[in-house]
């Protein structure tokens, strides 16, 4: 087993000689600099940490980062991370992907990732566009968006990456977006889960899809708009004046007003990060009556994938010893000479030569 002491780095230690090659102003810029951070607050180890992406502008990350790293296929970064870590459960991985990557090819694989808990860090980068093709409108594009494939304005309704990955099973789903200072609290919090931890991220594509989320995560004046949720907190925004409720009788959501302070007499409720029906309905809230939720949404853990392979191993093996040249002349075999036409056989004895039409075993 690795030593899981702190390891010292800073910033800079997770810094590569490659030229980091995003458009300028690319939201990508922001959150690697969070990422490199974040990883010297964990205390993580460079020799023991693993990025593992895709194909997309994201996916790009694994050069930047001073760690192991695999730039693989379109979508399927989740299957070879599973493979990454049974091989060496110690490892800590880090997968990345995009809104394009991660829920058009790539659905399949991240469902199963997620459903079957196996124990990583999963940011998935959204612009609801796909950047590195042009512009097309990707999985999670707006109604009406107008791109190269919809030139009239997308009709498709988007998926909602984080309703996707708690309808997947995932016990962990938060969001944060590229520029906010408490991404890397996010982040944190993700890394602490023993699980799939799935990290939903707005980022900014400054040349396709401009400024989409405004309305929430500019740099300024937004705040207001962004509901930060924290664990046995009040869900309170607009600098305490405003807060979400539950309406009884429509059990759904609805955003009281707050006086005096007084948040428990305008019924706002407490957030909980296990109660998973409440995680469902802050994931559905639309934007515009209600702010966007942000913060760890959910957050109950349960035992991972690779422990339950690990028990079955040791299960399986317990008493046995090993003995692969056993395996392999077990039952019947043939050992084939330098003569091809004069097969030496291993047939235990007594049972006579094989009749022409038998196969080689």
């Amino acid at each position: 087993m690795n030593d899981m002491t702190p390891f010292a780095t800073t910033l800079k230690d997770w810094e590569t000689d490659q030229e980091v090659r995003w458009c300028p102003g690319c939201g990508d810029y922001a959150i690697l600099k969070a990422v490199q951070r974040t990883l010297p607050q964990l205390g993580a180890n460079p020799a023991n940490t693993v990025f593992i992406s895709g194909i997309g502008c994201s996916s790009r990350f694994p050069y930047y980062m001073e760690s192991y790293g695999f730039h693989t296929i379109h979508g399927r970064a989740p299957a070879i991370a599973t493979g990454v870590k049974l091989a060496n459960p110690d490892l800590d991985i880090w997968l990345v992907t995009g809104d394009g990557d991660g829920l058009s090819i790539g659905g399949n694989h991240l469902m199963h990732v997620l459903r079957r808990n196996v124990n990583m860090q999963i940011m998935l980068f959204n612009n609801e566009i796909y950047g590195l093709t042009k512009g097309q409108y990707s999985p999670t594009s707006r109604e009406g968006t107008k791109s190269p494939t919809t030139p009239l304005g997308s009709y498709d309704h988007p998926a909602r990456p984080a309703a996707f990955a708690l309808g997947a099973g995932a016990r962990f789903v938060a969001r944060g977006f590229d520029v906010s200072k408490k991404l890397p609290e996010v982040l944190m919090a993700a890394h602490a889960h023993q699980g799939a931890a799935f990290v939903e991220i707005f980022q900014n594509c400054v040349v396709y899809n401009k400024d989409v989320f405004d309305d929430f995560a500019q740099p300024k004046g937004a705040e207001d708009r962004q509901l930060w949720l924290e664990n046995g907190q009040p869900m309170l925004f607009a600098g305490g004046t405003q807060g979400i409720a539950l309406d009884r009788h429509l059990l759904r959501p609805m955003v009281v007003s707050v006086e005096n302070g007084d948040w428990e007499a305008a019924g706002v409720l407490v957030h909980d990060v296990s109660n998973r029906t409440v995680a469902h309905m802050l994931v559905e809230m639309p934007f515009g009556p209600f702010p966007m939720a942000l913060g760890v949404l959910y957050d109950d853990p349960r035992p991972t994938f690779e422990a339950a392979v690990a028990q079955e191993r040791a299960q399986s093996s317990a008493g046995k010893e090993p003995d692969l040249a056993r395996l392999l002349s077990k039952g019947q075999t043939w050992t084939v000479g330098d003569n091809a036409a004069d097969p030496v056989s291993t047939r235990p004895p007594g049972q006579g030569a094989p009749n022409a039409d038998e196969p080689l075993t």
